[in-house]
């Protein structure tokens, strides 16, 4: 059983030039009209240390890294940010966006450097145990469309945006993977749409899901 807090955890995943960003700052200011708390996070970073760690991460050489260290080294980020932000976070009420979590390791290192759904599963576990998001969105693209939105806009992190075409499209089949084994808290949306389209089908779809939490942050 997942771990349970005050408020929800949401996280936005997909490939490279998906629109997540975009997407994530629409709906926290959505959320903070209605007068909700929330803190927007990303990973790797977040916290000085997982900062450091997205630093050597998304720069540099394709094979600066093992795809094994890579994933350990995504999952050190990911605890250090859970352990002092997004945890303390959501048990004092803030509902917490986050931009990428482990679902990303998966979809990137158990596929698309082949690694495995389940040695990464097992590492996931390791690294955050029980706890999991809420509702995570997969904002699905075609891999060249978000290669092509992504030129000249990565500030020199784009060593995962210069893997080959295949590593990206075995990305994309690991992110379907994970929506089918996962169908209560993944959904998958059309990253195709016009920003304005998409960002109220995912308010609509946030009400919809989280309507427990809405209700119990106006009884509060």
């Amino acid at each position: 059983m997942a771990e349970q807090f005050e408020a929800p955890f949401i996280t936005f995943e997909g490939g490279e030039g998906a629109g997540k960003s975009t997407q994530i700052e629409i709906l926290a200011t959505f959320l903070r009209e209605k007068g909700i708390l929330v803190e927007t996070v990303r990973e790797p970073g977040g916290t000085a240390g997982a900062e450091q760690i997205r630093d050597i991460l998304l720069k540099g050489r394709t094979d600066r890294w093992d795809p094994v260290t890579e994933a350990l080294l995504m999952s050190a980020a990911r605890r250090d940010l859970l352990i002092k932000r997004i945890k303390p976070h959501l048990e004092e009420g803030t509902w917490i966006i986050c931009d990428r979590h482990f679902d990303s390791t998966t979809a990137y290192q158990g596929f698309g450097h082949q690694i495995g759904y389940d040695e990464i599963r097992e590492l996931n576990h390791f690294t955050v145990g029980s706890f999991q998001p809420d509702l995570t969105f997969i904002i699905d693209i075609p891999p060249q469309v978000g290669i092509d939105r992504t030129a000249g806009r990565t500030l020199g992190e784009d060593r995962f945006e210069r893997m080959t075409m295949e590593f990206h499209n075995r990305v994309l089949e690991g992110y379907e993977t994970i929506a089918r084994h996962n169908p209560d808290r993944c959904i998958v949306v059309n990253g195709l749409q016009d920003v304005d389209v998409l960002s109220k089908e995912l308010q609509a779809i946030t009400l919809r899901h989280l309507k427990g939490f809405f209700e119990n942050y106006r009884e509060a």
